[in-house]
C-alpha cells in the first residue's frame, strides 16, 4: 500500500465531498488505527502521526523490553536482544520501554480494504454532522422539495439535493392529497439527531408556515412596516391572523390582502383554501376580541383583565357562527388573542342579569300587567325570560302585542343596567375596577 497514494486520494475524495483539509488528517488516523486493531487487537501501544502535506504516516509501537526467554507477547513486548537492534537502542535495558517504528506498507492490500470501509463510514458521519448542521440553522425556514415516498400512516417524504425531509401526517395539512414526484412547500420545523443521521422535520399544518407566507408575500411585513403580533390555526380549516401597521399611511389588513386580493388568495391557495381572517391589532382589548370574533359580530363583550377572561353575547342567530363548527371559531380567537372566551345568546345572558330585576319595579309597564304576572308567579325578569311564551299568552290580558311590548322594554331596562354597570366601571380608580 503506498501511502502517498492513499493519502492523496483521501484528500482528493474529501475535497469532492466538500470535507475540510483540517478533518483529513482525522479520517487517515481513523483509517491506520482501524488497521491497527484489526492486526492486533483492542491495544493502545501505537501512536499515529498523519502529515497530509508531505503525505506521509507514521506508526510508532511502544514496547516494554523482557528478556529472550521471557517474551510471551509480541504486541507489547520485545526481547531484549531485538531491543538492541532497533536505533539507538544498542544500551537498552530489561524494564524500560522503546518505540519501534512500524511501516505503514506492511500491513498491505487487507489495510487497503479496511480503510476504505473506515473512510466510507468517516464520510458519511461527516456529510451527516454537515447536514445536521445546515438544516439546524435553516429552522423557520421555507423549503420546496420532491416528494419520493409516501407513508400513508406515517410520513411524506421529501428529497431536496439528495437530503431527506421528513413531513410526519400531524404536519399535514388535513384533507390535502401528496403523490410521489409533485413539489411541496413547508416550513423546516425541527432537526433531530438519530443513531440513522439528522431526521429534519419538515411542516405545513404549524403557523409558523402561515406566518412565514405571509412574510414572504407582504413585503410591508418583511420589511417590518406592518407586525404580525399573533397567529392561531387549525390547518385546512381556520385562520386568524393579528397585525399591526407601524406607519400611520399604511393600512395593515390591506396590505396582506392586496390589490383585488391577490396576496390574501395566494396564500390561501397554498394552503388549500384554508379561511384566513386578517384582524387588526388594537391595544384596546374588547375591540382587538370583537374583531377576532369575525366572521360574528358580539353585541358587547365583558373582560375580566386580571383573570384574562372574556364574555361575548350575541344575538341568537349569530351564536352559531360566533362558536363555528366543532367550536373553532371561538378557540381560535381565544389562542389568537390570548383571553380565554366564553360566548353566550343575548337571550340567555339576560335570563342572567334578569335575576335581580323586579319587574314591580319597571315604571314602563303598566300596573295592570304587573298585576297579572305577578298572580302566574312572573316577578322578575329572569322569571318572564325563562317562561314558555305560551305559558304568558295564556294569562288574561296579556296577548301577543302585549307581550312583544313587555320584551322590548324588559330588553331596554337590561340595556341600561349594562351601560350604567359599564360607566361605572370605566370610572372606578384602577385598584377598585371590577369587571
Amino acid at each position: 500500500m503506498d501511502q502517498k497514494i492513499l493519502i492523496e486520494a483521501i484528500t482528493q475524495l474529501a475535497k469532492e465531498k466538500g470535507i475540510d483539509r483540517s478533518e483529513v488528517g482525522d479520517i487517515i488516523e481513523a483509517i491506520f488505527d482501524s488497521v491497527i486493531r484489526r492486526r492486533y487487537g483492542e491495544v493502545d501501544n501505537f501512536t499515529i502521526i498523519v502529515n497530509t502535506d508531505k503525505g506521509e504516516v507514521e506508526i510508532y509501537q511502544e514496547l516494554e523490553v523482557v528478556s529472550d526467554e521471557e517474551l510471551d507477547d509480541e504486541v507489547t513486548q520485545i526481547d531484549l536482544t531485538s531491543a538492541r537492534l532497533l536505533p539507538d537502542m544498542e544500551e537498552a535495558e530489561i524494564g524500560e520501554v522503546v518505540v519501534k517504528v512500524i511501516d505503514p506498507d506492511l500491513f498491505g492490500r487487507r489495510a487497503i480494504t479496511s480503510a476504505k470501509q473506515v473512510l466510507n463510514q468517516k464520510i458519511r458521519e461527516i456529510e451527516r454532522n454537515q447536514v445536521y448542521e445546515e438544516y439546524r440553522s435553516r429552522v423557520g425556514e421555507i423549503i420546496v422539495g420532491t416528494i419520493h415516498q409516501i407513508r400513508p400512516k406515517d410520513a411524506v417524504y421529501v428529497n431536496i439535493d439528495k437530503v431527506e425531509l421528513k413531513m410526519p401526517r400531524n404536519e399535514q395539512i388535513e384533507g390535502e392529497r401528496y403523490h410521489r414526484g409533485d413539489t411541496v412547500k413547508a416550513i423546516i420545523k425541527e432537526v433531530k439527531e438519530t443513531l440513522k443521521g439528522p431526521e429534519i422535520v419538515i411542516s405545513r399544518a404549524d403557523k409558523s408556515f402561515l406566518k412565514r407566507l405571509f412574510e414572504l408575500e407582504v413585503p410591508e411585513i418583511f420589511d417590518g412596516i406592518v407586525e404580525i403580533k399573533a397567529v392561531a390555526r387549525v390547518a385546512g380549516k381556520r385562520s386568524k391572523i393579528i397585525v399591526e401597521s407601524n406607519d400611520k399611511r399604511v393600512d395593515a389588513v390591506g396590505a396582506c390582502v392586496g390589490l383585488k386580493g391577490s396576496r390574501i388568495k395566494t396564500i390561501v391557495n397554498e394552503l388549500n383554501g384554508e379561511n384566513v381572517d386578517i384582524i387588526n391589532y388594537s391595544r384596546e382589548s374588547e375591540v382587538l376580541i370583537s374583531r377576532a370574533l369575525s366572521p360574528a359580530k358580539p353585541l358587547f363583550i365583558e373582560i375580566d383583565e386580571d383573570r384574562r377572561t372574556s364574555l361575548a353575547v350575541f344575538d341568537d342567530s349569530e351564536i352559531a357562527t360566533a362558536i363555528g363548527t366543532g367550536g373553532i371559531n371561538i378557540n381560535l380567537t381565544s389562542k389568537v388573542t390570548g383571553y380565554d372566551i366564553d360566548a353566550i345568546r343575548r337571550s340567555e345572558y339576560n335570563r342572567l342579569e334578569g335575576d335581580d330585576i323586579f319587574i314591580e319595579d319597571i315604571p314602563e309597564i303598566p300596573p295592570k300587567y304587573i298585576r297579572a304576572l305577578h298572580d302566574a308567579e312572573i316577578e322578575t325578569v329572569a322569571d318572564f325570560l325563562n317562561a314558555d311564551p305560551e305559558q304568558i299568552l295564556e294569562i288574561k290580558g296579556i296577548g301577543e302585542k302585549t307581550f312583544e311590548r313587555i320584551e322590548e322594554i324588559i330588553q331596554e331596562v337590561l340595556d341600561k343596567k349594562r351601560k350604567n354597570e359599564t360607566a361605572l366601571d370605566i370610572n372606578q380608580p384602577s385598584a377598585d375596577k371590577k369587571h
